[in-house]
């Protein structure tokens, strides 16, 4: 391998690297509360060196979430290609934001608003993934596994509005953070889902909480961080 070769895979590892620290430090402790100087170190590196890589905090919180963004699109790819049931993609994808939400402190969701740009980013890709969103639920209509009079262009911005008042109110400070995003996923299936369907996501909803009982030994969704 030439210098020039090497010196350009150092430096996407390095790139690599900086990115998953730095995940790991906004969704532990929130975005704010995280300096380029704490990522450097905990990397080991001279903030010099971390600025020749990312020329300031928003441009590797941009990165950081394009990166989750692909790894959801991959993981996404992958299940769909070992499933053709819709409401089990849903389901699994379920689970996964889940453990997603476990390990996020909600200060994260509430810090993003301060990066007008980056959150501008995410909104304009959520609005990309409501079309394919749409269609993926045609889909299941199609498999008979949910209802063919419901208008899910509709039905899918109802959802997004009522998470962003589970990210934006003081609801959370009430119930458990888990609690109301069972609430919103679970009542939205169940409202689109035909007899079939139904009969698919309780056997799914009975799995998930016993085993959620052996996991914590009481019937109380955890908390997410705070």
């Amino acid at each position: 391998m030439s210098d020039n070769a090497k010196e350009t895979s150092n430096r996407a590892e390095l790139r690599d690297r900086i990115i998953v620290r730095a995940t790991e430090a906004f969704t532990s402790h929130g975005i704010k509360s995280i300096t380029m100087d704490d990522i450097a170190t905990s990397l080991g590196i001279s903030k010099r060196t971390l600025y020749e890589v990312f020329e300031d905090k928003e441009t590797l919180l941009r990165e950081v979430l394009l990166k989750n963004q692909a790894d959801k699109n991959e993981f996404l790819e992958n299940l769909l290609a070992k499933s053709t049931n819709v409401l089990e993609v849903i389901l699994v994808c379920f689970q996964k934001s889940i453990e997603l939400f476990h390990k996020t402190n909600k200060r994260f969701f509430e810090d993003l608003k301060k990066y007008p740009s980056v959150y501008n980013m995410m909104k304009n890709n959520r609005d990309k993934d409501s079309e394919s969103t749409v269609a993926f639920f045609k889909t299941g209509v199609e498999q008979g596994i949910f209802r063919d009079d419901v208008n899910f262009a509709i039905v899918n911005l109802l959802v997004r509005e009522q998470f962003d008042v589970l990210l934006n109110t003081e609801i959370c400070n009430e119930y458990p953070f888990l609690e109301v995003y069972e609430s919103i996923m679970f009542t939205f299936i169940r409202g689109i889902s035909t007899k079939e369907g139904a009969k698919v996501l309780e056997e799914f909803i009975h799995e998930y909480r016993k085993n959620r009982i052996e996991r914590t030994g009481n019937n109380s969704p955890g908390l997410i961080n705070n």
